[in-house]
């Protein structure tokens, strides 16, 4: 299935129900008067947060969601039924915008599984005739019409909820890690952009807890200005708890170690200046393209800094227990510091 972080849909509640028009017809019961039931109230159309679901592919093909119009009332005061609403699911991460006076508000941010809005509510049932009936008025032949249902255009956008966000240059690896901690199988190739969406992995350890990782495709030099694919992805990285930032060894200069994660480090602060304080795990990746010597002079480069930097080769799997060992450290860490500030539930 195809990554899809954006739709566009209309929604449709259901209409109310027509009111009844009808007399009591007994025998010896000579002009019985009203009886006419109302009619059934229209079905809601509610959105509710799926963690099972990963993208909002289905609404490019199903654009039009419409809940079930009520049914009209009856004779003998018997009331029609309701229409059934229409649950719409979506990933959690979605948030759901509406176009009002020419303006698009934001209307409903899914930040937890079950988290459910109703987003446009169904029309009332219109009252039977029975209602109508009054000292002046014995033989009420008219009811309520039932009310139209609401309308929409919504847009869907979808920002990827994730414990990890996988982040680096095109072809520093990040593909191939995923691809080794988790049962993703993304494609990977030996040119830049192999990746053209985001590729969810979910690792899970002996003791059965889940670390959601992403990998962030696209990013280069300019990404904050739309350069490369940076805008359609960087909202992406939002909402990861922190970052894995992937460094070919092929790109350190050692005269300034650093340069190669301030690109990115730099991207990130220009998008959104909260993003340059997620924390952050630093990797040196395909140490297997590097002799001794290579590797010896980077390492000595980063140490002389007194940074902790990890270096791995995805392709061999050399270093990459040690790096997802510090991630899951550092994903403790994080959720023990969120629940300690009250910032999840």
């Amino acid at each position: 299935m195809r990554f899809v972080d954006e739709a566009k849909i209309i929604i449709r509640s259901g209409s109310g129900g027509q009111g009844s028009v009808s007399f009591r017809r007994e025998k010896y019961v000579p002009r019985g008067g009203p009886d006419g039931g109302d009619g059934g109230k229209g079905g809601d159309v509610i959105m509710r947060a799926n963690n099972n679901l990963l993208t909002l592919y289905d609404y490019r093909h199903a654009s039009f969601q419409e809940a079930e119009s009520g049914r009209p009332g009856g004779g003998r005061l018997c009331y029609g039924r309701a229409g059934v609403d229409k649950i719409v699911e979506v990933p959690v991460g979605t948030q759901v915008f509406e176009e009002v006076d020419g303006k698009e508000q934001l209307i409903a941010d899914f930040t937890k599984d079950g988290q459910e809005i109703v987003v446009a509510e169904g029309g009332r049932g219109g009252k039977g005739n029975t209602h109508f009936k009054s000292s002046v008025m014995q033989v009420p032949r008219f009811a309520q019409p039932g009310e139209p249902g609401v309308e929409k255009y919504i847009r869907l956008e979808l920002k990827v909820f994730a414990d990890v966000g996988l982040l680096g240059l095109p072809n520093a690896g990040k593909s191939t890690l995923i691809s080794r901690i988790s049962a993703a199988r993304p494609k990977i190739a030996a040119y830049p952009f192999t990746t053209l969406s985001p590729n969810l992995g979910v690792v899970i350890d002996e003791h059965e807890r889940k670390l959601v990782v992403a990998d962030i495709p696209g990013l280069i030099e300019g990404a904050h200005t739309g350069q490369g694919l940076g805008h359609t992805f960087l909202r992406h990285v939002e909402r990861s708890r922190f970052l894995v930032h992937i460094l070919s060894i092929e790109d350190v200069n050692v005269e300034d170690p650093l340069s190669g994660f301030h690109i990115l480090d730099d991207e990130l602060r220009k998008f959104d200046p909260a993003l340059g304080e997620k924390p952050q795990i630093r990797v040196i990746n395909k140490i297997d393209l590097a002799d001794e010597e290579r590797l010896a002079e980077v390492r000595a480069a980063f140490d002389r800094l007194g940074l902790k930097v990890y270096f791995m080769s995805a392709l061999d799997e050399t270093g990459v227990d040690v790096v997802l060992d510090a991630m899951w450290n550092l994903h403790m860490q994080t959720v023990k510091d969120e629940t300690e500030h009250g910032t999840i539930d």
